[in-house]
Order: structure tokens, then sequence, then C-alpha cells
């Protein structure tokens, strides 16, 4: 009712400008506006809540944001299919549920950029996530993807490869790559939907809209990402050239690689 009013009062006033349009035409396109702006906001709300989740240990609520078959795959790990397997990872990578003294976990969100999809449905988002841990700082890239169900938005695919992680001596003197699967349990269904390299090589992950500006597909740059995995020159150096390029930008993210 208030929503209608709120409506009415909006018509009213750009009523002079689309004579051409009945009052029911465009109570229904500023309906269909605002329930954007409030997908686009609950979207958002869900990924930083579940940052605040992982920050501490808040597994069982963590695992809700997800649908029941939801898929989760984090740095070089693996595909986890389903709710279950994704409560089960956390649980067993990263102990019970609950924060633990002297355990720093701290996974802030940054540089959202939610989208809905026009049946207002199925939505994605670009987020970028600042990691302080014992283990050192991380950088991962989330291109996540979400489903809308019963009225509540629920993360249907998570994808968090690591741009950059390192211990505490920081980037600019230890920069781990993430080169291969993470061998702790539990074991994933899937291999990893794609293998790549990490800060000081990189790897862009695709993005899930096209340039704001000319509408067109941005085509990650695949040039010779694994230039410094290794010694210029050394047989590991020339080998790693190749790693980052079995992601072109056309796979999908929740698949197993492509021969």
């Amino acid at each position: 009712m208030i929503r209608h009013a709120f409506l009415a009062a909006l018509l009213a006033a750009t009523a002079a400008p689309v004579l051409a349009q009945s009052a029911d035409q465009q109570l229904a396109e500023l309906d269909k506006r605002i329930t954007r702006l409030e997908d686009l906001n609950a979207i958002e709300r869900v990924q930083r809540t579940y940052g605040y989740f992982v920050d501490k240990g808040q597994w069982a609520q963590l695992a809700e944001l997800f649908a029941d078959d939801a898929t989760l795959e984090i740095g070089g790990k693996g595909i986890f299919l389903g709710k279950p397997r994704v409560l089960e990872y956390m649980r067993t990578a990263f102990g019970p549920d609950g924060a633990k003294p002297g355990l720093l976990a701290n996974h802030m969100q940054f540089q959202s950029i939610p989208d809905v999809s026009p049946d207002g449905v199925h939505g994605w988002i670009r987020s970028r996530a600042y990691v302080m841990s014992n283990a050192g700082w991380g950088l991962p890239l989330y291109e996540n993807a979400f489903v809308k169900q019963n009225g509540v938005w629920k993360i249907s695919r998570l994808s968090g490869p690591f741009t950059m992680y390192t211990n505490w001596e920081g980037w600019g003197k230890n920069a781990l790559n993430n080169t291969w699967p993470d061998k702790f349990d539990p074991p994933p269904d899937l291999p990893p939907s794609t293998v790549y390299l990490t800060y000081p090589a990189y790897y862009i992950a695709p993005f899930h809209y096209p340039n704001p500006v000319t509408g067109k597909p941005f085509k990650p740059d695949m040039g010779q990402v694994g230039a410094y995995a290794a010694p210029p020159g050394s047989k590991a150096q020339q080998e790693s050239l190749k790693i980052g390029r079995l992601a072109d930008g056309t796979q999908p993210i929740a698949e197993p690689p492509r021969q």
C-alpha cells in the first residue's frame, strides 16, 4: 500500500512528459525499476554478509547464504557441489564454528558491481576481498552468481580465485604463486575450473558484464601470464607461460577445464 502511494506520487510529478502512457503502465514501469534497485542492494548485502561470516568462522550461518545446489570454488582447491559440501569444506578446512582466540581471518569486501537479469531471478556480482589472516595477506577476486528463490537472493555459484597471496613479509618480498590444486582436506567434487598464476604473474578473471560504456564484451588479456613464475629462460618458466592461457574468457567458471 505504501509503495503504491509512493509510486502514485512519482507518477503525478512526472505525468506531463508521459501522457502517452496509461497510469497502470507507468506504475508498472516504476515498480519494475524499484524492484531492480532493491535486488541489486540485496545481492550486495548477501556478498558482504559472506565476508563477515568468514571473519569469525560462522560456517553454519555462511552455508545458509547458498542455494541447495550451489557450487563453491576458492583459490586452486577445486569445485564443491551443494550446500552440505560448502559447510563441510569450511568446517574441515578452517575448524569448528566460532571465533577463536589468537585467530585473525578478516575478509573485507570492496569494489562490488552487482547485476540482475531481465527476468529478475538471476544475478551476479564482481567483488574484491582483502584478506588479513594469521598466514598473511590475500586478494581474492569474486565473480559470483545468485538466484532469487521465494523472494530471497542466495549464492548459486561462488568463485574466488586469488590474484595475490603472501606471508607477513609482504608481496614485495614473498609472493606465493597459486599454480596447483590445494591439497588440504576435504577433497573437491570436481577439479579446478581454471589453472592460473597469481602475482607477480597475473590472471584476469572473466567479467560477467560488458564494458559499461561501449556495451562490448571484455575478453581478458592472454599475454605472458607466467613470465615471473620462474627464472627467465628456464624450462619451468617456459612451461609456466602456458598455464594462464587455459582461461580465454569463454570458459564457464563452474565447469571442469576444457582439454
